[in-house]
């Protein structure tokens, strides 16, 4: 039996782009939303067999939690690079790392890889064929054990807690 095509596949997506479509016109012209509107219908329903199903969020407090942490050390981490930078006597120590990953979902991978990524100083350079370890690229790195446990306790844990458990 063929299973019928959801004429709203991704409604998340579809807000998103009308938004961002309107962003980019920089006007709420009738025409404008029109064309928007159908954009961000069609888009998803040409696309949605291409994407992941996405995991259901399971805690939505510790989600927000999560996102507000990240904000927060993506300001005190670019303060930090900062200070390595204007800084002439602090001697950088770059370094790769191998993380062992606990989580198993790609959806929850992909997050903490870009949460990595996205906080300066550090760069993830790439997941393991087997999911088991992220190649992780750091700035300036005292010990490795430290930056593990960090990784594992602000970013790695919430996450499997709010997707996975």
């Amino acid at each position: 039996m063929i299973k019928p095509r959801p004429w709203l596949p991704l409604p998340l997506l579809s807000i998103l782009l009308l938004v961002v479509w309107l962003m980019m016109a920089r006007s709420m012209a009738p025409g404008h939303i029109l064309l928007g509107g159908v954009l961000a219908l069609v888009i998803p329903l040409l696309t949605y067999r291409f994407w992941d199903a996405q995991p259901h969020v399971k805690n939505p407090g510790k989600l927000l939690h999560y996102v507000l942490r990240v904000l927060g050390d993506i300001i005190i981490a670019n303060l930090h690079v900062a200070w390595l930078i204007i800084n002439p006597r602090q001697r950088m120590q770059p370094a790769f790392v191998e993380y062992p990953l606990m989580l198993e979902e790609r959806f929850t991978i992909t997050i903490l890889a870009s949460t990595i990524s996205l906080t300066p100083g550090t760069v993830s350079a790439n997941v393991r064929l087997d999911g088991k370890s992220l190649l992780i690229h750091t700035l300036d790195m005292e010990d490795e054990e430290t930056l593990i446990t960090t990784i594992r306790e602000r970013y790695e844990r919430p996450l499997k807690e709010i997707y996975e458990c």
